[in-house]
C-alpha cells in the first residue's frame, strides 16, 4: 500500500521539525556551557565546588550552635539533603526565567523556539545538580560517619519532582520576567527567606502547630522531607504530600505554557 504524497510530505516535516529541535537544544546547551563555565578558571569544576563549600561552612557553622542534628548524626549531611534540593529548585526557576532573555538573538531565527530555550536550561541544569548531588552525596557516605541507609526510590522521586517544580515556576517566571521588569526584584526578594523555611536548618516536626499549618502549603518542605526520608530509614515525613507537590508544578507550568505561547513575540520585541 502506498503512502500519499501529502501524507509523505507531512511525515518528513514532522521528522525534520523533530531533528531540528534535537540540534538547537544540543546548541543552546552547548552555549550555555560555554558561557558558563568556559570563561572561568576551573570551568565546569565550580558547579561541584561552589555548592560543596556552601555545605561545608553552613553545616560547620550550624554544628557550633546545635549539639546534634534533628536527624542522623552529620550535620553536613542533614543540610546537604535539603540544601542541594532547594539549590536546583532555585536554577532552574531563574535560569529557565531567563531564558528568553540570554537567547533573544537566536530566538529570532525560525528554526529556534521558545521550547528549545526552555528545555536546553532545564536539562543542562538537571543533569549538572544530579552529577554534583552523587559527587557529593558519595563523598559524604564515603568519608563522614553518618550512617545512613539509603531508600534510593524516595531520593529519585524527591530530585524529579524537585526538577518538575523547577521547570513549572520557571516557565512562568519566563512570562513574568519578560512582562513585568519589577518581578524580578520580586522574585529575589521572595527567595531569600524561601531558603530557611524550606526545611533546611530544619525538619517539619520541630515547628510549632501553628508554624506547620503555614509551612505546609510549602511545596519545597514536602521535597526535603522526601528527600529526608531517603537517607534516614527512622523518618517517616508523614506531612509530604507527593500529589500536592505534582498539582502546583503542573498549574505552574500549565499557565507558563500558555502565556509563553500567547506573549513570547511580544517579550521578545521588548
Amino acid at each position: 500500500m502506498s503512502i500519499p504524497r501529502a501524507q509523505e510530505t507531512q511525515i518528513a516535516h514532522g521528522s525534520d521539525r523533530s531533528f531540528a529541535t534535537a540540534r538547537s537544544v544540543s546548541a543552546l546547551i552547548l552555549r550555555e556551557m560555554a558561557t558558563r563555565y568556559g570563561r572561568s578558571p576551573g570551568g565546569y569544576a565550580w558547579a561541584v565546588l561552589e555548592p560543596l563549600g556552601g555545605i561545608i561552612v553552613l553545616g560547620f557553622g550550624m554544628s557550633l550552635l546545635i549539639r546534634t542534628p534533628s536527624l542522623g548524626t552529620s550535620f553536613v549531611l542533614f543540610f546537604a539533603t535539603a540544601f542541594l534540593l532547594f539549590a536546583m529548585y532555585q536554577q532552574l526557576a531563574g535560569d529557565i526565567g531567563r531564558c528568553i532573555n540570554f537567547s533573544r538573538a537566536l530566538l529570532f531565527y525560525p528554526a529556534v523556539t521558545w521550547v528549545d530555550a526552555v528545555v536546553a536550561r532545564f536539562v543542562l541544569a538537571v543533569l549538572t545538580h544530579i552529577v554534583v548531588m552523587t559527587l557529593l552525596f558519595t563523598g559524604l557516605l564515603i568519608f563522614t560517619d553518618t550512617r545512613a541507609q539509603l531508600e534510593l526510590g524516595a531520593i529519585t522521586e524527591a530530585v524529579m519532582l524537585t526538577a518538575f517544580l523547577g521547570l513549572g515556576i520557571g516557565t512562568l517566571n519566563c512570562v513574568l520576567f519578560g512582562l513585568f521588569n519589577v518581578w524580578m526584584q520580586i522574585w529575589s526578594i521572595i527567595n531569600r527567606p524561601l531558603f530557611f523555611i524550606s526545611g533546611t536548618f530544619f525538619i517539619y516536626e520541630d515547628m510549632p502547630t501553628t508554624l506547620q499549618d503555614i509551612l505546609w502549603w510549602n511545596p519545597l518542605l514536602h521535597l526535603t522531607g522526601l528527600m529526608r526520608r531517603g537517607f534516614y530509614s527512622t523518618y517517616e515525613a508523614s506531612y509530604v504530600s507527593i500529589p500536592y507537590v505534582c498539582v502546583v508544578s503542573g498549574l505552574c507550568l500549565f499557565f507558563g505554557v500558555v502565556l509563553l505561547g500567547r506573549f513570547h513575540r511580544i517579550i521578545l520585541n521588548r
